[in-house]
């Protein structure tokens, strides 16, 4: 008896899959729960699942498969005992799960979906829950006198292979021829790729290409003294994409030596056409626009400027002397009174060089 167990997320898809119709054999158990049906039984759980927000994975499922051997001893009220003792070492007393077995291979197992989350609102503990589980279906296979999942490991990995010697030495064979071809035409472009190919056909050995229905290449076949192996079965590196890069590496490279020596002959000639004195241009010095200067429209300019500058001090010179009584300069002290005397002055010569100037 082997038992795996995970934590998922999806409880109603777990839920619909066992209860599926041409798969369900045996109604084992329904712990803490009234529901029968899958819907039911989801939204039951789902109940208790929400007191819970920050849990993701609110859901565990459980497969116990039971060896080929031990199905004709257990009968349906062992495996319903065998299922209330895997819950309960397994820690689910306070928590809701259905078990039911399952009839669609040839070796019956029983499924668990558990709710993590349990009626006290506690979450499960899924740490090595997966070795947990192997170890609790290894003590009740103990228990029971049933078959031990790592007894028949360890008898299956002393068994002879099944595969006959002669195919065995002629794979031996061709793996040698190709790996030598390989290594000795590798990295030589296509040039190096049709050689390889000779060399195989020369010893022999013939390359077929696997297609799909649509006609698209998806593997290769090597076929030698009338035995056929599988790309995969030669090595990793004769795979159709993979050996195709095998030979492509010595191509980029020569690219990137071409495309470097364009650029430097590109820079030689560049060099050689600038002149001194002239530089870099992008637009040529006979193509080049100069705006012409206008001396009359900047002088026009100037003088507007000048006069709107002119009217907005004497509109200030008016306010301050229109104010009268608002505005008295004595008021703030002599000093006030001599700065705005000076300023006054000041503006006036102004006024005085801009009419010399012509502006």
């Amino acid at each position: 008896m082997i038992g795996k167990c995970k934590a998922i997320a999806h409880g109603s898809t777990a839920l619909d899959y066992i209860f599926r119709e041409g798969k369900l054999g045996n109604r084992l158990a329904f712990h803490n729960l009234c529901s029968r049906e899958p819907k039911a039984i989801y939204e039951e759980m789902k109940v208790v699942s929400d007191y819970n927000s920050r849990c993701r994975n609110k859901f565990l499922r459980i497969e116990i498969g039971i060896a080929p051997q031990d199905e004709k001893k257990l009968s349906v009220s062992e495996l319903m005992w065998i299922t209330h003792l895997f819950a309960k070492q397994m820690g689910l007393d306070n928590h809701q799960w259905v078990a039911v077995t399952h009839k669609d291979t040839d070796n019956r197992h029983i499924h668990i979906i558990a709710n993590r989350i349990s009626l006290y609102g506690e979450v499960y503990d899924t740490t090595f829950v997966s070795n947990r589980a192997a170890r609790v279906a290894e003590e009740i296979s103990r228990e029971k006198h049933l078959t031990i999942a790592k007894e028949v490991k360890a008898k299956k990995q002393h068994q002879e292979p099944k595969a006959s010697p002669i195919r065995e030495q002629t794979k031996q064979q061709v793996q040698q021829i190709c790996y030598a071809l390989l290594d000795k035409y590798k990295g030589m472009g296509i040039s190096g790729h049709s050689m390889f190919l000779y060399e195989l056909n020369k010893n022999n050995i013939i390359i077929e290409r696997m297609k799909n229905k649509q006609g698209k290449v998806y593997g290769l076949k090597f076929s030698y003294c009338g035995q056929t192996f599988k790309a995969s079965e030669i090595g990793r590196e004769f795979g159709y994409h993979s050996l195709q890069k095998n030979f492509e590496i010595a191509n980029k490279a020569e690219t990137k030596e071409t495309i470097t020596k364009a650029h430097t002959i590109a820079d030689k000639t560049t060099k050689n056409k600038v002149q001194s004195g002239t530089g870099y241009q992008l637009v040529p010095p006979s193509r080049s626009y100069i705006p012409p200067t206008k001396t009359n429209e900047s002088s026009a300019i100037a003088q507007a400027v000048g006069n709107v500058a002119s009217t907005a001090l004497n509109a200030a010179e008016e306010m301050i002397s229109g104010a009268g009584g608002l505005i008295n300069p004595q008021t703030h002290g002599d000093d006030y009174a001599e700065t705005v005397w000076q300023r006054k002055l000041r503006n006036q010569a102004k006024k005085k060089k801009k009419r010399g100037r012509g502006i």
